[in-house]
C-alpha cells in the first residue's frame, strides 16, 4: 500500500517561524537599523538567517543540478560529475541547516531566578566549586585529525592536577589533599548507614565516564584508535581529567589499583586514553562492553537480574516507534551491568555538553549508558524531545514522568556517586558535536577550561544548566538546545516531592520507597555575577564558589606588589586604605571573574575611603593604582 506523503510539524514550523521572522526582522529593521540590536531582533535574526541559508540551499542545489543534466547531454561528464558532486553537496548543507532547529531564548528561567527548592546536600550545604584556568587548555587547539582536544599537547597536565586538587579543598574546606578526600569518604559513609569512616582497604571505586564517539565505524578494530571522520573531536570526557583522578586516589588515598575500575560500560577505551592511564597505572581494571582481552580491557557483564524499575511503570517508556507514543511494548525494567554491583563507591565524570534531545547532558544523562541493552532508546520518551524534531513527542511543561529522576536516585547508580566531579576544559553544545569556544564571560573566544565539583547532585546540574542556557542562546550558531522548555524539570522533581507528576511515585528499586529530595535547585541572578542564594544570604540555596584564573593585573590573592606599606580593609561596603599615595591613585573593584564592578579616584594622602554599593556581596578584589605603583586585595563585602 502507498504510503500518503506527509509534512512533518518540524518542517512546517521551520518554514512558517522562518518566513515570520524573517519579514519582522525586515519591517522592524530596515526604517530604523539601531532596532537590530533590540532582544526580539537578537532572536529572530538566526531564525531568519537559517531560512535564508537554507532557501539559497535549494536555489543552489536546483541550480547546479540543472548545469550537470546540461553538460550530460553534451557528452561533457568531467563538468558534469563536478556540477553533480557540487549539487550533492550543496543539498546536504542544505538538509543540515534545515534539520536543526533553533529555539528561542526561554525566558521563564529569570523569572526563577533565586528562588531555591528541595534540601542542599554537602559538608557545605548546596555549595558548587568552579574552577578556571585557561591555561590548562591549548587556545590554538584546531580538533582537527591529529590535533584532537584530548591529545596531551593541547592539556597541562600540572594545571589540570592542581584543579582537581583545589576542587576537592575547596569543596570541603580542608587544606590538604587527603584530609579533603577523608571528608568526602566521611560524608558519603555516613549518609549510607556506614558511620562517619574514611576509605578501608579492600573497597572498589568505580570511575565513570562519558565516552559518546566510541559506537562501531568511529575506532579501529584493531588497536582502538580513533579513525579520521566527522566523530572524530566529539566532546567527552577528558582523558587527562581522568589521569588526575587517578593520582589522588592511588598516591592521595592509597587505594590499591586492583581495586579502580574506568570506563564506560556500553562503550570502549580509546587506546589514546588507555596508554596514557595504563603507562602509569598498569594495574587498574580498564572496562570494555565487548572482549578486547587482548588490547588489556576488561569485559563487563551484565547483572542476572533486572535491577532499575521505572518510576512511570510502562506508561511512557516503550519500545517502538517514537512517531507514535503508543506503539510498541511497556518498558518497564533494566539489567545493569555487575561493575555497578561490586564497586562500593562511583565517581561519575561527565562532560559539560549541551542535548538535542535531553537540552544538557551531565551526571544524569550519563548513566543512560549504565543499562546493559544495546543502546538507550528506548529510555528516550523520558527525555524532554525524544525525537529530537521540534513537534514531535515533545514533552514540554512541567509535571511530565523524566528519566533522569530515576538514574539520579536509583541506588547502584546515583546513589553510589562519592561526589560530583563535572570535566568543563572542552564544552560541547551536542552530544555528538565536538566542543568550540565560548562567547559568555569570563571565557571570550575560549575554550571553556573548567572543573565543577559538589556534594549535591541537583545543586552541580543546576549550576551547570545556568553556564549551558547562557552560552548557547538563539544567537549562538552552535545550538540552542538548552532553550528548550522543560529542561530543568528533571531537577524541580529531583530537588522536591511536591513537583512530582500527578500518578508518578519515584521508586527506580520498586521496593516500596520512594526517593526523598536529592539536593537543591535554583537558578542565578544574571550571567554577570553568576549569584545563588547562600552568595547573596537570601535563602538556603546554592553556593556557587568561584576559584578563576584572573586577567593580567588582577591577583586573586593579596599581594601588595611594589606598596608594600599599603594597608586594604573594609568596614561594611566602606573600603579603607592606609599609606601614602599620590594625586593620581585610583581605586577598582573587581569580581571573581575579573569585571571591574566599580572605580574611584583616591587623591593624594595618608588615609582614604570609598563606598561601593550595598549590592555587592561576597568576596571581590580591590586594586589600588598608584602611577606604575599597583596593590591588590581579596576582601569580603
Amino acid at each position: 500500500m502507498k504510503k500518503k506523503a506527509r509534512i512533518s510539524y518540524q518542517k512546517m514550523a521551520f518554514f512558517v517561524s522562518g518566513i515570520g521572522s524573517l519579514l519582522w526582522f525586515l519591517i522592524r529593521v530596515i526604517p530604523k537599523p539601531s532596532r537590530s540590536a533590540y532582544p526580539c531582533m537578537r532572536t529572530a535574526a538566526p531564525i531568519a538567517s537559517s531560512f535564508v541559508l537554507y532557501l539559497l540551499g535549494l536555489v543552489s542545489t536546483a541550480a547546479l543540478f540543472k548545469k550537470s543534466k546540461q553538460h550530460y547531454l553534451q557528452s561533457r561528464y568531467l563538468p558534469s560529475s563536478l556540477f553533480l558532486f557540487a549539487a550533492m553537496f550543496a543539498g546536504l548543507l542544505t538538509t543540515i541547516t534545515a534539520d536543526k532547529p533553533a529555539y528561542a531564548n526561554n525566558q521563564a528561567f529569570s523569572q526563577q531566578a533565586n528562588a531555591p527548592m528541595g534540601t542542599a546536600k554537602g559538608i557545605n550545604p548546596g555549595r558548587v566549586v568552579w574552577i578556571y584556568d585557561p591555561d590548562a587548555t591549548n587556545a590554538d587547539c584546531t580538533n582537527a585529525y591529529g590535533d584532537g582536544w584530548f591529545l596531551t599537547k593541547n592539556n597541562n597536565q600540572d594545571v589540570i592536577n592542581q584543579m582537581v586538587s583545589s576542587a576537592v579543598q575547596i569543596l570541603t574546606g580542608a587544606t590538604t589533599d587527603l584530609s579533603a578526600w577523608n571528608a568526602i569518604f566521611r560524608y558519603y559513609n555516613q549518609n549510607h548507614g556506614k558511620g562517619s569512616v574514611s576509605y578501608s582497604t579492600g573497597e572498589k571505586i568505580l570511575i565513570k565516564v562519558n565516552a559518546t564517539s566510541a559506537w562501531s565505524g568511529n575506532y579501529s578494530t584493531s588497536d582502538l584508535s580513533k579513525v579520521n571522520n566527522g566523530y572524530y573531536g566529539i566532546a567527552e570526557t577528558s582523558p587527562q581529567v581522568v589521569l588526575a583522578v587517578l593520582r589522588q586516589l592511588v598516591n592521595v588515598v592509597g587505594v590499591a589499583q586492583s581495586n579502580i575500575y574506568v570506563g564506560d560500560p556500553m562503550k570502549h577505551i580509546y587506546i589514546h586514553c588507555y596508554e596514557l592511564w595504563h603507562s602509569e597505572f598498569p594495574n587498574v581494571k580498564y572496562l570494555d562492553h565487548d572482549n578486547y582481552s587482548n588490547l588489556g580491557r576488561v569485559q563487563v557483564v551484565q547483572s542476572s537480574n533486572p535491577l532499575i524499575f521505572y518510576s512511570d511503570r510502562g506508561a511512557v517508556l516503550r519500545t517502538g516507534s517514537f512517531s507514535d507514543a503508543s506503539s510498541g511494548s511497556p518498558i518497564l525494567s533494566d539489567y545493569l551491568y555487575t561493575v555497578f554491583q561490586d564497586v562500593e563507591y562511583m565517581i561519575n565524570i561527565p562532560a559539560l555538553k549541551a542535548h538535542a534531545r535531553a537540552g544538557i547532558t551531565l551526571f544524569a544523562k550519563n548513566h543512560l549508558g549504565s543499562q546493559s541493552r544495546d543502546d538507550a532508546k528506548h529510555l528516550h520518551m523520558g527525555l524532554v524531545n525524544p525525537d529530537e524534531d521540534y513537534g514531535k513527542n515533545y514533552r514540554t511543561g512541567t509535571k511530565l514522568y523524566r528519566v533522569q529522576v530515576d538514574l539520579m536516585g536509583h541506588k547502584l547508580l546515583g546513589g553510589k556517586e562519592l561526589f560530583y566531579l563535572l570535566d568543563g576544559l572542552w564544552a560541547g553544545p551536542e552530544a555528538v558535536d565536538s566542543p568550540n569556544k565560548w562567547t559568555s564571560t569570563p571565557f571570550n573566544n575560549d575554550w571553556t577550561s573548567s572543573i565543577f565539583a559538589s556534594q549535591d547532585p541537583v545543586a552541580i546540574e543546576s549550576v551547570a544548566f545556568d553556564f549551558l542556557r547562557t552560552e548557547y542562546t538563539a544567537s549562538n550558531s552552535y545550538g540552542t538546545y538548552p532553550q528548550m522548555k522543560g529542561v530543568d524539570e528533571y531537577l524541580h522533581q529531583a530537588a522536591d516531592v511536591a513537583n512530582w507528576p500527578t500518578g508518578i511515585t519515584y521508586d527506580p528499586e520498586n521496593d516500596g520507597t520512594p526517593l526523598a529530595s536529592l539536593g537543591v535547585h535554583e537558578h542565578w541572578n544574571n550571567e554577570t555575577n553568576k549569584q545563588y542564594s547562600r552568595n547573596l544570604g537570601t535563602g538556603d540555596g546554592i553556593e556557587l564558589y568561584a576559584s578563576v584564573n584572573l586577567p593580567t593585573g588582577i591577583k586573586p590573592l593579596p599581594d601588595n606588589n611594589n606598596m608594600p606599606d599599603l594597608r586594604v580593609w573594609t568596614s561594611g561596603h566602606q573600603v579603607n586604605i592606609e599609606g601614602a599615595v599620590s594625586s593620581n591613585a585610583f581605586g577598582e573593584v573587581y569580581n571573581l571573574l575579573g569585571l571591574k564592578v566599580f572605580k574611584a579616584h583616591l587623591g593624594e594622602g595618608n588615609f582614604k575611603t570609598f563606598t561601593v554599593s550595598s549590592a555587592l556581596k561576597g568576596v571581590y578584589i580591590i586594586k589600588i593604582s598608584d602611577g606604575d605603583k599597583v596593590a591588590t586585595q581579596k576582601v569580603l563585602f
